[in-house]
């Protein structure tokens, strides 16, 4: 990956927020493979200190070029940062992602999501207003969609004030802070809006639809399934993700685009929980499914439009389902070894 961006974030200082959590590591990563000077910073709320023990392998020597400060980014960036420090790059992926979590953790999440994002911004205003932002939101803001697939110009349809709103509204504010600041002070900001991410480091135990169902499989329990298990998603591999992030912030001339990152190909929960099954060698028995009344407000359709991303990154995912099951399925049986 290190030839398709230019050599753009070497010697630059960047600040990675969640560097610890599953994506945040996963970047962290490769900025320092990009020879970035990476500050990451997680308070472990929902991040491992098994993800970042996995990017200093990773890097070998880079290593050298990871600081990392466990703190809690709802407070002014000065609080934490060492003295004097400039960056040139923010990227804030900071926040619980899983419903199980932030659920769990309400208040923290539209924090991070709503206020962290505004001290970020504003630092950023006070002390280089050249350096880039991006703010990592997600297809949450389009709730329940009544458009399909989902276009960066669809507004939503998003409940205000139920149990996921913690996640979804503050993603939405979250990007109206951005505009404003790109907007109103000039900043170079950008949005991606993230859809269902798989991948090695994923929590096992973070109850989204994939960790969930490999955990089902290896310890040979029955399938929990939400609903009929007809609602569709779009899994997205983490490299594949990676990439376009990083294509998002190396890229001139993005400053105030929205993009959707995520893999167009639709599958329904029934046909993951099959193919999950079958990539550990079995077939699934309609007797290991366990139907479950489906959680309100989730969404029953989830498919991207990525026609921006062509055009503007030329990026789209290449890494095929059943490929990146694989590798996810050996990373969490190593887990368990």
């Amino acid at each position: 990956m290190q030839n398709l961006f230019s050599n753009y974030f070497s010697d630059k200082t960047v600040l990675v927020t969640g560097s610890a959590g599953f994506i945040g590591s996963h970047l962290s990563q490769q900025l320092l493979q990009q020879g970035a000077k990476v500050i990451g910073v997680d308070n472990f709320l929902t991040g491992s200190k098994k993800n970042l023990e996995a990017i200093n392998q990773a890097v070998g020597k880079l290593k050298d070029n990871f600081t990392f400060i466990q703190a809690d980014v709802n407070q002014p960036p000065q609080n934490y940062l060492p003295l004097e420090t400039k960056l040139d790059a923010i990227f804030h992926f900071a926040s619980p992602a899983s419903p199980d979590k932030y659920l769990k953790y309400p208040c923290e999440t539209y924090l991070v999501n709503a206020w962290a994002t505004h001290l970020l911004l504003e630092h950023l205003k006070q002390t280089n207003s050249e350096a880039r932002f991006l703010f990592a939101s997600t297809s949450e803001v389009y709730g329940e969609p009544l458009e399909h697939p989902q276009p960066e110009s669809y507004w939503g349809n998003v409940n205000p004030n139920g149990p996921r709103s913690c996640y979804d509204e503050s993603k939405r504010l979250g990007e109206t802070e951005c505009g404003v600041f790109e907007r109103n002070f000039n900043l170079d900001v950008r949005i991606i809006r993230i859809f269902n991410t798989y991948g090695p480091r994923m929590d096992i135990n973070d109850g989204r639809v994939i960790p969930n169902f490999i955990k089902f499989a290896l310890a040979k329990e029955k399938f929990e399934i939400y609903g009929k298990g007809s609602q569709t998603r779009s899994y997205c591999y983490v490299d594949d993700l990676i990439k376009g992030v990083i294509l998002m912030m190396s890229l001139p001339n993005l400053k105030g685009e929205t993009v959707n990152l995520g893999n167009p190909k639709e599958i329904t929960v029934l046909e993951t929980a099959q193919l999950i099954k079958k990539a550990i060698g079995e077939e699934l028995n309609p007797e290991e499914l366990v139907y479950l009344p489906l959680r309100q407000d989730d969404p029953t359709r989830r498919r991207p439009d990525i026609t921006k991303a062509k055009q503007l990154l030329g990026w789209e995912p290449k890494v095929e389902f059943e490929i990146g099951l694989k590798k996810t399925i050996e990373f969490f049986q190593e887990l368990a070894e």
